[in-house]
């Protein structure tokens, strides 16, 4: 093909290729550096942006979860201390179930004793009462509450975890109401604090509770901490698949820019050749 035509101008078609191409890549480039991804969408690479998309979903989803596992553990939390609280009113309780246990007490005394447990017991009912947490007991049947067990979504796959409530409230709260009585003898008070007493099998109650809640709580507390594990360790596959190296593309935009000068200043020079042609007629 001759160098010197006017139907077909090659310096130009190639000028103007290197161009095309190099506005290509200029405005990819651009796109990385505005949206600082190098796969914004599916047109820049369908299979990693499909990939993206899922990593991203289950993200999301355990972000979900975690705040339903947060939820759960905050009515965890508040019937703990509720329980810690009844068990630790069960001290002072069984202290005074032991002065009333005394044959030698007076009238007098007994009564002030009687009445000191009853506040007691008031105690611990007000407690179990109070024991809510965004509207939700674990515990019910006190003071006309329901209690309502949660189920939870763990995980990004749906799987779930439950958190039973406590029935273990009536048996306390009957057991005490009969020992309030200023009738009752000192006998009855020492057949209580036995072994196989009222007030030992309330206390154990008590107890197996509290270790029962304080596993869930663990149980949800690592739960969440190890989803913010996996949600760090998943943004950080995500970020090297799609996420974009802007110090390398601000220098690639750089150099593609003085390409494209080049390359129309070129496109220029050739477009002018056929002209020149002319010249060797004149």
């Amino acid at each position: 093909m001759s160098l010197f035509s006017v139907n077909t101008n090659q310096g130009a078609a190639v000028a103007l290729a290197s161009l095309t191409a190099t506005a290509t890549q200029l405005n990819s480039t651009q796109k990385q550096i505005s949206t600082g991804y190098q796969v914004a969408d599916a047109t820049d690479n369908g299979a990693a942006y499909a990939i993206a998309q899922r990593v991203r979903s289950d993200v999301s989803t355990l972000t979900t979860a975690n705040q339903q596992i947060g939820t759960a553990s905050a009515l965890v939390g508040t019937t703990l201390s509720s329980l810690n609280d009844v068990s630790n009113t069960m001290i002072s309780i069984r202290s005074t179930m032991t002065d009333l246990s005394n044959s030698g007490l007076d009238a007098t005394s007994r009564s002030q004793y009687s009445a000191q447990l009853k506040q007691l017991v008031t105690q611990v009912s007000s407690y179990l009462q109070d024991s809510t947490y965004n509207g939700k007991t674990l515990i019910g049947d006190i003071g006309g509450q329901t209690a309502t067990g949660m189920t939870v979504v763990r995980n990004e796959i749906g799987t779930t975890y439950g958190v039973s409530t406590w029935s273990g409230q009536t048996n306390v709260m009957n057991s005490l109401a009969a020992a309030t009585s200023s009738s009752l003898t000192a006998g009855y008070f020492q057949a209580v604090l036995g072994t196989t007493g009222m007030l030992t099998n309330v206390a154990n109650g008590v107890g197996t509770a509290l270790n029962n809640y304080g596993s869930i709580s663990n149980y949800l507390n690592n739960q969440v901490s190890y989803n913010s594990d996996k949600i760090s360790s998943l943004n950080t596959g995500l970020g090297t698949l799609v996420d974009a190296n802007l110090a390398q593309e601000s220098a690639q935009l750089q150099a593609l820019q003085i390409k494209q000068q080049l390359a129309t200043q070129s496109l220029s020079l050739a477009n002018q050749a056929p002209s020149m042609l002319l010249k060797l007629f004149q």
